[in-house]
């Protein structure tokens, strides 16, 4: 239990580290990663360079000082973060070195302004804090190994088949090296994979959304290729160019939060944008396979027809429902007199024909494509707790990547 007097200094910091955050996120990994290199096995590289890491850490240290009174309100956040911790293999040992070296930042960036009094009301705090994400992994580690063919940690799994697509897409389907079978999974969770690619340093570390329901003796992850190869596209080009049948990879179990909800009956609307369509098909996989009664809209963008996948496939699962619609749309059509349901990127006109106030909504893509669909399907009356989405990157909300960038 935290003094009220450490509260009080805490929050007084919370300003400081809104305007000074990014700052001090930026010195602290520089600092950890020269102390102790080996976590960049843990840490992705990609957003490192991005500064996507620093910012979003650096929204969770604002979060914590403004509500270290109430850390309830900061629980979704929490969980969010730590499914990524559980999926990397974060442990407790880990949290004293963060600590460490965040409170070594604060005092750099701040200078003379942290003085002994907030150096020590932060550390306290901080064990607050991180004894909170322990709790939180520690009981996902436990879900994850008491579930049938569960595990800790990363485990040896072998490509049993690779296919293309799209131009930039390519299925992996991976089964347990041990012969053992795979663990159920929420559709809309995703795997954490593991590499060393000949010629790096560090193993690298990246998650991909499961790509299937959860009722096969597989799993399937769809890759897409990225065009850059330093540091983003390093493992995508990796696996599309170099993983074929047979190969191994390390996998940790299946986790993340942004998953479909089966007890729901309303209307249910799965809009993505590109690649933001893997975690789609595993909830309508998933609902076509339960047969489902529900209304189902399935509503996707892609730049044009040749970076389009899964088109056969979700026409075929959209068959097999009852009440199942399936829409898409391309920004710059290859086949101008082609057959396509919207141009470009989502509007007003085209979602108000579809959604209702009472549709439940998953959205899943480019940081652009979530905002301009939040935003519309706000406009549209569709309620905050039922507009419900997950982009690619570190842990982090729309709100709060705006209230950090401001």
């Amino acid at each position: 239990m935290l003094s009220q007097n450490t509260i009080d200094i805490v929050k007084s910091t919370a300003p400081v580290l809104q305007t000074e955050g990014t700052k001090i996120t930026t010195c602290f990994y520089r600092m950890l990663f020269e102390a102790h290199p080996e976590l960049l096995n843990i840490f992705n590289h990609v957003n490192q360079k991005q500064g996507r890491q620093q910012t979003a850490l650096a929204y969770t240290v604002y979060a914590a000082a403004k509500y270290i009174d109430q850390l309830e309100v900061i629980v979704p956040v929490v969980k969010q973060i730590a499914h990524k911790h559980r999926g990397l293999g974060i442990k407790p040992e880990h949290y004293p070195i963060v600590g460490e070296f965040l409170l070594k930042a604060i005092k750099e960036v701040l200078g003379d302004a942290a003085t002994d009094e907030i150096i020590h009301a932060w550390s306290e705090a901080y064990g607050v804090i991180a004894q909170a994400f322990i709790d939180v992994e520690k009981g996902m580690y436990q879900a994850a190994t008491d579930q049938e063919n569960g595990w800790m940690d990363f485990k040896d799994f072998i490509v049993v088949k690779k296919e293309q697509e799209s131009n930039v897409i390519t299925s992996f389907y991976l089964k347990p090296k041990d012969g053992s079978g795979v663990t159920t999974y929420e559709p809309g969770q995703y795997l954490t994979i593991r590499v060393k690619i000949p010629g790096e340093e560090y193993t690298l570390n990246r998650q991909y959304s499961l790509s299937c329901a959860p009722v096969h003796d597989y799993y399937r992850i769809s890759v897409k290729k990225e065009k850059d190869f330093d540091p983003n596209g390093k493992v995508s080009n990796y696996l599309h160019g170099q993983v074929n049948v047979g190969d191994t990879i390390e996998v940790s179990a299946p986790a993340g939060e942004f998953t479909l909800n089966m007890e729901e009956t309303a209307p249910v609307a799965l809009i993505s944008g590109g690649v933001g369509l893997t975690p789609m098909m595993s909830m309508l996989d998933t609902l076509a396979s339960k047969g489902s009664k529900r209304e189902v809209n399935f509503i996707h963008a892609a730049r044009n027809e040749e970076f389009h996948a899964f088109k056969e496939a979700v026409e075929q699962a959209v068959k097999n429902l009852e009440n199942g619609h399936s829409y898409f749309g391309y920004e710059k059509p290859l086949n101008t007199n082609g057959s396509h349901h919207f141009e470009g990127y989502l509007s007003k006109s085209f979602l108000q024909n579809i959604i209702t106030e009472e549709t439940i909504t998953y959205i899943c893509g480019p940081v652009p494509f979530l905002k301009n669909a939040v935003q519309i399907l706000s406009q549209l009356g569709v309620k905050e707790e039922n507009i419900r989405y997950e982009f690619f990157g570190p842990a982090m909300d729309l709100k709060a990547q705006e209230k950090v960038n401001a």
